[in-house]
């Protein structure tokens, strides 16, 4: 696997964080009938890949979750990334453990987004998705307590310089698709 700067209490800390908010004041999924979270159950190649070194808060052996190495050469991940992440899928959707949710998951609808000038902000997910997110579609008001604290998040995350690179990749795709 590949390694990360980010510890283990550090990643507890983040996940603390981001349950104490929600993108909005009810839970989203009964809008959509839990769409992120069910769409892995009728398609099995869906699931979420843990950021470098997340693998460290979650246990193996919970039956929750499958895990799949992938080597990062294989895929389109920054050059810097060389060895093996982690792709993970749950296993009970949509009873998965909200407690136990990646941080992708946690800060969904929202992406970390790098300007060519460095500065970071948050944007709407665009990734192509095999559902509709209303939140998105709609580009709903989020709770501004859930966007800061994913601000945070991310401002942390990419202090690590295989997240940074993620995240840097990730938003010249999207300039460059824009």
């Amino acid at each position: 696997m590949i390694k990360s700067t980010i510890r283990k209490r550090t990643y507890r800390a983040i996940y603390r964080l981001l349950d104490r908010v929600s993108p909005v004041r009810f839970d989203c999924g009964t809008i959509c009938g839990a769409a992120c979270c069910t769409a892995a159950k009728y398609d099995d190649s869906l699931g979420i890949m843990l950021l470098p070194g997340e693998d460290k808060v979650h246990d193996r052996n919970d039956a929750w979750l499958t895990w799949e190495p992938l080597i990062t050469n294989e895929y389109e991940f920054p050059e810097s990334w060389d060895g093996k992440v982690w792709f993970v899928r749950c296993q009970t959707p949509p009873k998965c453990p909200r407690e136990k949710r990646p941080i992708q998951c946690r800060s969904f609808p929202l992406l970390p987004h790098i300007s060519e000038d460095g500065e970071l902000s948050l944007v709407y997910n665009d990734f192509d998705l095999p559902y509709v997110c209303p939140m998105i579609e709609e580009e709903t008001e989020l709770d501004e307590r859930f966007i800061k604290a994913t601000f945070t998040v991310w401002k942390h995350l990419i202090c690590d310089p295989l997240i940074y690179d993620l995240v840097w990749k990730e938003s010249r795709d999207r300039d460059n698709y824009e």
